[in-house]
């Protein structure tokens, strides 16, 4: 099947109390892993790209492989912007084929991000494109956009409610205690927040920041609204380290093979454990 937009893959998992793996990948092998456990454990898939991954391989390149992907896979597959500051970039990724973007204007005061969503969210409805925007602020580190610990901001419930009322928004990251990259302790998340913010809102909730939060913790968001969880960093992890086991093993190795395949089998690995804690295993049946 084509590329789809995530909106009915996420409208879908809120319903039914699942979440879907939104993966980060930057290479071919990377893309490949992912849309390799999707399809081995029948999980409908989000394939995601930086703003600084679109840079690097080029948004053509990466809608393409997605498109090849889709095209010769069973399960559903969405692809997705992350974090993107640019009116321009999206209308780019768009443009190559992308089916959901992230307008992330979550650091400027809400009545700009109320503007800036409502734009995008004009341009991509009409063409069905997802649009997910941010409200509050995710700490952490995501490609070029860096947010202090003492700068993040949790969302606040009321204010989410009329975010979405006033952008028509479809998929809403709230900011409630998760953070890029890889925790140094246990995460704070804010639940009685997700609560609140679910309760008033009827759109599916992202839960940034995806890597390294303990199985419990994944399990209770999901439940209270969750219905998208982004990684990023572990998979990257889990990447490179295998790669340099291969280099330390054999130091001389020069045949990309070699150190790629293995490094595709471990995240692919990853994957299928994130698949399995967002209780998405077997749910591509669901769009058949």
């Amino acid at each position: 099947m084509p590329l789809v937009s995530s909106t009915p893959l996420l409208q879908t998992a809120r319903a039914n109390g699942y979440c879907i793996g939104a993966f980060n990948v930057h290479t071919l092998e990377m893309l490949q892993a992912v849309v390799e456990a999707a399809e081995e454990t029948e999980s409908p898939l989000i394939i995601q790209s930086t703003v600084g991954t679109v840079k690097h391989l080029g948004a053509d390149y990466i809608a393409a492989a997605a498109t090849v992907a889709a095209n010769t896979n069973k399960v559903p597959i969405a692809l997705h912007l992350d974090h993107c500051t640019e009116f321009e970039t999206i209308v780019q990724c768009i443009r190559a084929g992308y089916t959901s973007v992230m307008i992330d204007a979550s650091h400027h005061p809400f009545e700009e991000n109320v503007r800036q969503t409502k734009q995008v969210v004009e341009l991509a409805k009409a063409i069905g494109i997802n649009v997910e925007a941010e409200l509050g602020k995710v700490g952490g580190v995501e490609d070029e956009i860096v947010v202090a610990e003492n700068e993040a901001l949790m969302a606040d419930p009321n204010e989410c409610a009329e975010f979405v009322e006033r952008t028509g928004v479809p998929t809403l990251a709230p900011a409630i205690g998760t953070a890029h990259g890889i925790y140094k302790g246990e995460p704070k998340i804010d639940f009685d927040r997700i609560d609140r913010i679910a309760k008033l809102v009827d759109v599916p909730l992202v839960l940034h920041g995806g890597s390294g939060i303990p199985e419990a913790q994944v399990r209770r968001a999901v439940s209270l609204g969750m219905a998208k969880m982004n990684v990023a960093t572990e998979l990257r992890i889990v990447f490179s380290d295998t790669i340099k086991d291969v280099f330390a093993k054999h130091p001389d190795e020069n045949d990309p093979r070699k150190y790629m395949v293995p490094a595709k089998q471990a995240l692919k690995a990853a994957a299928i454990e994130k698949m399995r804690l967002c209780g998405c295993i077997g749910k591509a049946r669901d769009f058949r």
